[in-house]
């Protein structure tokens, strides 16, 4: 019999785990109730103390308790206004200022203060004790202030209409089926408390290639989708929709989706008012246009500035934003080009354009100039859009990096991206708009948020790999506080998880390994892709070599890699002087965009002393026997984890140990094969 009960639909809301504070402390409740958020934090409260406790906390409409007023409040839960107001003789609440969304929570020996500044920040505030709770970080005498980092913290669905997903790995949609609006109401308000218990405020619903779901704001279905905007309302979320640039001809019977066409607009701006007719707090628009073969404003020489303020300018009156992708470039390229560069393309089509933007209108941009690779130099847009707002978008489902199968913890990289100095005078967790625990809004730069393309299916488990619910936690507390560790957010997650004990350190440890050995053993030195074409798992070192999508490696029998400094596509010139220079300098340029940037021979001798071949032999093999020892560590916990959560895992670890084989072999042969020049070690590669 299995010794630790965790049940994998919980996700990190685990109810199994005692803490040790005393439960007297939580014997009345006094709350404010006055709006769906709030009474939705008295329910997640009193619900999540109960699991914990196994006893229901009696509620109170008298803050001083007394006779006839039920049971003596000891926990005081609302914004900071209502407990200000509630002050009285016997109850007397002295509550910081706080910035929008943040919470206070204060814990002295007759009672538990968790105020908030708004209704979603006492709903954070909610999640945070129990949070804190569970992971046994409470005494008495904790005082904690706390405000989200990113005002805007999204989470973007590739989901279609007929239930399939984009890049999904855990089942199908949540949202959709056989091209319906068709949804479990348990099932989404259960995603809606994981998103609002880690801070997430915005969803969109659809995939960003909108295609059939075009028809998603037409009045045959807001209904429905408006009732999954009903469900994620009270945990502070707003519903945001993925629409087709070219809605006015796939819908509206016009002949053109000109931005300037007055007919256009006025189109949209008509079916806008439907649609918030339906939805009347929807967040606002998320477009691809102009990419992958969608529709946009080049279609009729126009800018994208053109297409995005028309779009602005429809949902200006209700409030809502059009959020750009600037995810554009030119996929009919000829690989016998080498001038051309795919990765110069959104700095060249969006800079010129800074300041062109209206102000309801953000540019999202993915965290590097390619595509969700496990390497990337952060895309030079960061810090050159000066008078642009703009929002980082991230990668959670695992396209690129091992699709549920294989374990590769993705907050690894995106601290480092987080820490990236952009020469601008500003990290990215700089320039993201922070909230100070004083209550004073600091703002540097114009990067509001950040957005990512979620994990979750109809699986039990949500994300297929049950482990890979790390990457989905870890997305929103990085959203909350940009500055936040790997390590950190690994240790938080396997205790909520699993519980404390030796079960969690070993996840933990799990978690921590799986990054740096993905990294070593697929595609080595941000070279890039080198995967099978189309679906993106396994390794094919020249899948792409030949093909008009433009992700080359130029390898031959003398050199490898790409040349993107000042003597080859100029790429690096996109970044700041400062940071060029460090790139331009094969010497300085950091090992995991050394081939990204460059064009070197196989003897180029790196920091470490060895060649490139030999690096590339040395990280293929010891990311292999990295992924050994992470399968090895997880057979540790058989029999102490129910079967549903250890078998899945130990299966899709074997599929990695599979898969890492084959990148190891097949990277390493391949070089071989070009240099004839051996391993120094005597290893094995198949000539």
């Amino acid at each position: 019999m299995y010794t630790i009960a965790v049940n994998p639909y919980h996700c990190w809301l685990q109810a199994g785990f005692k803490p040790d504070i005393p439960p007297h402390l939580f014997s009345g409740l006094y709350a404010e109730s006055g709006t769906p958020v709030l009474s939705q934090a008295a329910a997640e409260l009193t619900e999540g103390l109960s699991r914990r406790f196994g006893t229901a906390l009696p509620r109170t409409d008298n803050a001083g308790g007394g006779a006839g007023a039920g049971a003596s409040p000891t926990f005081f839960l609302g914004t900071a206004a209502f407990l200000r107001d509630s002050s009285s003789e016997t109850a007397s609440f002295t509550v910081p200022n706080l910035p929008p969304e943040g919470f206070w929570i204060q814990i002295t020996e007759p009672r538990v203060v968790i105020a908030g500044a708004d209704g979603p920040g006492t709903l954070y505030g909610v999640f945070r004790f129990l949070s804190l709770l569970a992971r046994g970080r409470l005494t008495v005498g904790t005082e904690i202030t706390d405000a989200p980092g990113a005002a805007f913290r999204a989470l973007n669905h590739w989901d279609n209409i007929e239930g399939t997903i984009e890049r999904g790995y855990a089942g199908p949609s949540v949202f959709f089926k056989d091209g319906e609006v068709d949804f479990s109401p348990e099932r989404l308000t259960d995603y809606a408390r994981l998103m609002a218990s880690v801070g997430l405020n915005i969803l969109s619903i659809n995939n960003v290639n909108v295609r059939t779901s075009t028809k998603l704001i037409s009045a045959a279905y807001l209904p429905r989708v408006a009732a999954i905007a009903n469900i994620f309302r009270p945990f502070g979320i707003r519903l945001m929709l993925s629409v087709n640039f070219t809605a006015p001809e796939r819908i509206g019977g016009l002949d053109t989706s000109d931005p300037l066409d007055p007919r256009v607009a006025a189109w949209w701006q008509q079916q806008t008012a439907l649609v918030y007719r339906h939805i009347p707090d929807l967040a606002g628009y998320l477009i691809k246009a102009d990419s992958e073969g969608e529709g946009g404003p080049f279609r009729y020489g126009r800018t994208h500035a053109d297409g995005a303020n028309m779009l602005g300018k429809a949902l200006l009156p209700f409030g809502g934003r059009c959020i750009w992708r600037c995810f554009v470039y030119n996929c009919t390229q000829d690989w016998r080009d080498t001038s051309f560069d795919r990765a110069s393309a959104a700095y060249d089509i969006f800079q010129p354009l800074d300041g062109a933007f209206d102000d309801n209108v953000a540019l999202q941009i993915k965290f590097g100039p390619y595509d969700f690779q496990v390497r990337e130099p952060v895309s030079p847009l960061f810090g050159a859009l000066k008078k642009t707002r703009c929002i980082m978008e991230l990668q959670v489902t695992q396209e690129y990096t091992g699709q549920q199968i294989d374990l590769c913890f993705l907050p690894w990289m995106w601290q480092d991206v987080m820490a990236y100095d952009t020469g601008h005078g500003a990290t990215i967790q700089e320039m993201l708009i922070r909230r100070t625990r004083g209550g004073e809004a600091a703002v540097s730069g114009t990067l509001e948020g950040l957005s990512a393309i979620p994990n979750i299916g109809l699986d039990l488990n949500w994300t297929g790999h049950t482990l890979a619910q790390a990457n989905l936690y870890g997305y929103g507390r990085l959203c909350w506080n940009p500055g936040i560790s790997a390590a950190e957010i690994a240790a938080e997650w396997s205790v909520l998880s699993f519980g404390p004990g030796p079960a969690a350190d070993t996840v933990r440890d799990m978690l921590l390994a799986s990054y740096p050995a993905y990294q070593k053993y697929t595609a080595p030195f941000g070279v890039c892709f080198m995967c099978k074409p189309n679906h993106h798992y396994g390794p094919s070192v020249e899948g792409y070599e030949f093909d008009r999508w433009g992700t080359y490696h130029r390898a031959n029998r003398e050199a490898v890699g790409v040349d993107r400094t000042k003597t080859g596509t100029g790429y690096t010139a996109q970044y700041p002087p400062a940071i060029a220079a460090l790139y331009d300098d094969p010497k300085r340029c950091p090992d995991e965009a050394l081939l990204f940037i460059h064009r070197l021979r196989y003897d180029f001798v790196m920091k470490n002393g060895k060649t490139l071949l030999q690096n590339i032999y040395d990280t293929h093999f010891e990311g292999y026997a990295e992924a050994e020892a992470i399968a090895a560590k997880w057979k540790t916990l058989q029999g102490t984890l129910p079967p549903d959560v250890y078998e899945p895992v130990a299966e899709r670890l074997l599929r990695q140990l599979e898969n890492a084989r084959e990148w190891r072999d097949q990277v390493n042969t391949y070089f071989f094969r070009h240099t004839l020049i051996p391993d120094d070690q005597g290893r094995t590669i198949y000539p």
